[in-house]
């Protein structure tokens, strides 16, 4: 079976690492902060309890990483 290409993620348990600079740090959190907002917006507007459960999970994942960068920040 042929390998994934480098930076290809297959499995969820399987760290990676991300190198970035301060600039690309800010403008992750940026657009996180901004996703966040339209997935709380989508979450509050879902019915089907599936979807509402797997996109909770993705806000507290998003979450995480933003924790992440930031304390890498300071």
């Amino acid at each position: 079976m042929d390998e994934p290409p480098d930076g290809v993620l297959h499995r969820r348990d399987r760290m990676i690492q991300l190198t970035l600079t301060d600039t690309d740090a800010s403008t992750l959190i940026d657009i996180l902060t901004s996703y966040l907002s339209d997935l709380r917006m989508e979450i509050a507007d879902t019915e089907q309890i599936d979807f509402r459960q797997r996109l909770k999970e993705e806000e507290i994942i998003i979450k995480k990483i933003m924790v992440m960068l930031t304390e890498l920040q300071d």
